[in-house]
């Protein structure tokens, strides 16, 4: 199909495209000039912003003066799960696009997720890789990415891992009106800190629905971690793991508890080799799922909705 024509068809689903920002007026400028220059025929931009002064609304207020399909909203409490469902709220897009302060799109990024729903009628969320920019390539701090070449469907008759990565991923409306939004209590800024995207996919997993590895959905990220940072991130990573995969084992979900003691049997082996040529290993990050664990027991799970209850 030439380019032309899959625009032609792909245009019939309008997205929305949601960026969460938090105290980032240096970056969020770029991030969303790079979306606003996608060549997508139909499209908006909602920024919702928690941050602590106004200096990210008046960066993105100028560019409002001249891009009529961004808008912006400002919720002074934080977590990301919470920007994300007042982001689902208030776009109108039949698909949802997200991705980072801190990452820029290329121009087909909107086009390339619209290919692959198009392609795919039967998936409701995907996953696209999230690429080291040329610019830091010789960057020695540590930039998260997600790389992978060969597209994979990921279901009940297809097979299930979790896998992706939250800067890039996307989802049909219908996935939230069939199994809910994002869980509050996960993710940055909440009190289980991360993984809300990972439980969104388990979710649609049992839900019956297909989740999409999408080698040609691309983006570049810019989220430089210093060596020093690095522990942080990967204790909240930990923490926002242990307690993604616990609130389902909390379900009698025993699949879930098979994933979690897979990814641990397999991340202490590679640790193994890692201790043995003398690399950084990922102890960090194993006792902090079990931290995570610990820390989601302080909440109620609604079995039903898979969804963890505010601590009384």
């Amino acid at each position: 199909m030439r380019t032309h024509e899959r625009m032609t068809h792909a245009a019939i689903m309008h997205i929305s495209t949601i960026v969460c920002t938090r105290n980032r007026p240096d970056l969020i400028g770029t991030a969303l000039e790079s979306i606003l220059a996608n060549d997508y025929a139909s499209y908006d931009v909602l920024v919702v912003d928690q941050s602590t002064d106004d200096r990210t609304g008046a960066v993105v207020r100028g560019l409002m003066d001249t891009h009529s399909n961004l808008r912006y909203v400002h919720t002074p409490i934080a977590g990301l799960s919470r920007a994300y469902n007042i982001g689902i709220r208030e776009s109108r897009g039949e698909l949802i696009a997200f991705t980072d302060d801190d990452c820029v799109a290329p121009r087909d990024w909107l086009q390339s997720i619209a290919d692959e729903f198009s392609g795919n009628p039967d998936a409701d969320m995907l996953y696209g890789q999230v690429l080291r920019p040329t610019a830091l390539a010789d960057c020695t701090d540590i930039i998260p990415t997600l790389e992978f070449s060969t597209p994979r469907r990921f279901s009940r008759k297809d097979g299930f891992k979790v896998y992706g990565m939250g800067a890039n991923f996307a989802c049909r409306r219908r996935l939230f009106e069939r199994i809910g939004y994002f869980d509050e209590i996960l993710g940055g800024g909440g009190p289980l800190r991360s993984s809300q995207d990972f439980d969104l996919q388990y979710r649609a997993f049992l839900g019956g629905t297909v989740v999409l590895l999408s080698p040609t959905v691309k983006i570049d990220h810019y989220g430089v971690r210093t060596r020093q940072e690095w522990p942080a991130t990967e204790r909240a990573y930990g923490i926002g793991d242990g307690a993604f995969y616990f609130k389902h084992v909390r379900c009698g979900d025993v699949f879930a508890l098979w994933l979690f003691a897979r990814k641990m049997v397999i991340t202490s082996l590679k640790d193994v080799v890692r201790l043995v040529r003398r690399r950084p290993t990922h102890t960090q990050y194993v006792r902090s799922c079990f931290t995570g664990i610990r820390m989601s027991l302080r909440f109620g799970v609604d079995r039903g909705r898979r969804i963890y209850q505010a601590a009384a």
